[in-house]
């Protein structure tokens, strides 16, 4: 039985990549209205006014993960502190065992509320990082979701335990398939990796309910912001210049788009066609 399906994009066709131990995502959900969009605010977004720094960023089996230790209980506490009240990601943070996604030397780490080092000198975002943009774009349990930077895959474990299924984009290649390697290891099966420019989203599979970019952009990327569900689709992503950004959300009705500022953040650079042309060339799809 074929049990992986990495897709990746090159020369305007999609060449699947089948891979030995992670599982092809055979269901994708479509995109549906949200039931209870997110209110517009008074310019300080759902989450309040915050500042932050960061890296790039289903049909689930129990995971073998104590949620009980005290640095995870640590942990959530200072996550209700920085202002994450939607239990439902509480709970998602709760579960996913970060420290399966942390390289071994740093696994007592893993639940500190800090970026860590992962391969390809990229990061594993910080927990506070991840649960605000959880919580900004609001992901309900029928919502199909497009993440942008798989990285270790840690951010696309969380949205998992929330959305009926998640896509996520990686431009790197050995990014991609270790991520898919570690999700279906650990029971993630309503997660797509794909390999491809990020920046430009995931059309073959859009629209999409929630889009979180995990990477600063100068703009919002206009080919994500196409690939919304017309009905309340909702985008979170960090937009500004290389050295500081501002989280920025988003929401489509119809063929209006209205957004919002939440705070000050700094996220390492999107790279690709909308994003910071800084990736070497023999990186790119």
């Amino acid at each position: 039985m074929r049990i992986c399906e990495i897709i990746r994009r090159g020369g305007g066709s999609e060449q699947p990549l089948v891979l030995p131990g992670v599982p092809k995502l055979l269901h994708l959900g479509h995109a549906r209205p949200h039931p209870n969009p997110l209110p517009e605010g008074d310019g300080t977004g759902p989450c309040g006014q915050f500042a932050i720094e960061s890296g790039i960023g289903r049909g689930i089996r129990k995971l073998p993960s104590d949620m009980n230790t005290p640095s995870k209980e640590r942990l959530l506490a200072e996550l209700r502190s920085s202002g994450i009240s939607d239990e439902r990601v509480l709970a998602a943070v709760a579960e996913v065992p970060r420290d399966e996604f942390v390289p071994g030397q740093l696994r007592p780490r893993a639940y500190e509320n800090v970026a860590l080092p992962i391969e390809e000198d990229q990061t594993i975002s910080q927990p506070m990082v991840v649960a605000h943009m959880v919580q900004v774009v609001h992901p309900s349990q029928n919502d199909h979701v497009l993440e942008i930077g798989t990285g270790s895959g840690y951010g696309a474990a969380v949205l998992s335990r929330l959305a009926h299924d998640v896509i996520t984009v990686e431009i790197r290649p050995g990014l991609a398939e270790h991520a898919s390697r570690r999700l279906h290891d650990l029971g993630y099966t309503n997660v797509r990796v794909v390999v491809s420019d990020g920046s430009l989203g995931w059309q073959e599979l859009a629209p999409y309910d929630a889009i979180v970019v995990t990477a600063a952009a100068p703009s919002l990327p206009p080919d994500l912001l196409r690939q919304l569900s017309s009905r309340g689709g909702r985008i979170v992503a960090p937009v500004g210049s290389l050295r500081e950004q501002q989280l920025v959300f988003a929401e489509r009705r119809g063929g209006r788009i209205k957004s919002q500022r939440i705070g000050g953040v700094r996220f390492v650079p999107l790279q690709g066609s909308a994003g910071f042309a800084i990736l070497d060339s023999d990186r790119r799809n």
